[in-house]
């Protein structure tokens, strides 16, 4: 038996609850599961579903930690266990035992002042694991340099189940809403800084001028949200720039298929970087191309000028002069043929291999 332990489990959305829910998914097939995961107010519908164990903790964050490892800790007193897969280095902080510890790391929450105190604490986790799954070479170098001990980490990037069949409905009603409008440009992710919406919207002014029927999709929520839609209407893009959230997955995936391009050319803010980048991997499954930036771990589910582009999201002249290059004599057709084309390597079934290695 293998136990999951996580702070971010479905049915709450996003990036972390979707690769925590896939690794379970696929684990379950070969291994015996057990999730220690937060208590949510709508789970028991969700979780009666699966066919492995969800114990669920709640609180108030710190008491929640804590009680989590003592159930934790008792649990492993009194079952047999062959090891421990954490989403987060926090969440086996407390948890006292010789078992094979994993500690998956994404990218911003190992990111501290070299010798700060959590820099300490992540040191101290992280350095008496067996092995740290870094998302990306880029959080693997990360890590390193933060005093984290190499021989521990190995590259395992994140996988995706295979594309959802596209609900023919929502397809026409992505055609109906989009109409004539071409090329089209999408992003799905959080609205922050780190995201760089606001250089698309920006890069997008010059970008009408040669493509007057060119549409920007942005899919999300967040902090920036506001300050985007105030971006739009001060640069006159409200025909060109579509906001959707709280949107079925059918309708998301559709948009996508859609789209000829997903934008996002991430950048580091403060401590906020993107160790990987899912989003281009699942966009891939669809045959549409990425462009991301040279910040983060990008790289390794882009290959620049095969399956998109990489470009400094720093630099609104390369985010401009990069579109223009995909959309130009629609390179994107060839970009996003070969990104489909080398997308299986990102499917759980593959990746669940490389866990295997070194779990055995």
């Amino acid at each position: 038996m293998y136990l999951i332990v996580t702070r971010a489990f479905p049915p709450e959305l996003g990036g972390m609850q979707s690769l925590m829910w896939g690794l379970t998914k696929e684990m379950s097939k070969n291994f015996m599961i057990k999730v220690f995961a937060d208590y949510q107010d709508n789970h028991k519908e969700f979780d009666k579903k699966e066919n492995f164990s969800i114990e669920r903790v709640g609180g108030i964050k710190f008491l929640r930690k804590i009680r989590k490892a003592q159930l934790i800790n008792e649990f492993l007193k009194e079952n047999k266990v062959q090891g421990i897969i954490a989403d987060h280095w926090k969440s086996l902080e407390l948890i006292n035992t010789d078992k094979k510890k994993y500690c998956l790391i994404h990218g911003k929450e190992i990111n501290h002042s070299k010798g700060s105190s959590l820099n300490k604490r992540v040191i101290k986790v992280l350095n008496n694991v067996e092995k740290i799954v870094a998302n990306s070479e880029y959080t693997k170098n990360l890590a390193i340099n933060n005093g984290v001990n190499k021989d521990k980490i190995v590259v395992i990037n994140p996988g995706v189940n295979p594309a959802y069949e596209l609900n023919k409905k929502s397809l026409e009603k992505v055609e109906s809403l989009l109409k004539i409008k071409t090329p089209r440009l999408i992003t799905v992710s959080r609205f922050d800084k780190r995201k760089n919406h606001e250089k698309i919207i920006m890069a997008l002014r010059n970008l009408k001028q040669l493509y007057p029927d060119i549409v920007y999709i942005c899919i999300g929520y967040g902090d920036e949200e506001e300050n985007l839609k105030k971006l739009v209407q001060e640069l006159d893009l409200n025909s060109q720039v579509m906001f959707f959230k709280d949107i079925s997955n059918d309708l998301k995936n559709a948009l996508i298929a859609k789209s000829n391009i997903f934008v996002m050319p991430s950048v580091i803010h403060k401590t906020s970087v993107e160790g990987f980048g899912i989003a281009y991997v699942e966009a891939a499954q669809y045959g549409v191309p990425s462009l991301g930036g040279k910040d983060g771990g990008a790289s390794d589910a882009i290959i620049h000028d095969k399956t998109g582009l990489i470009c400094d999201g720093n630099n609104l002249d390369e985010i401009y002069s990069s579109l223009n290059s995909m959309i130009k004599d629609k390179k994107y057709l060839e970009l996003g043929k070969n990104a489909k084309g080398c997308v299986s390597k990102f499917q759980w079934k593959n990746i669940l291999e490389e866990y295997k290695k070194i779990l055995n």
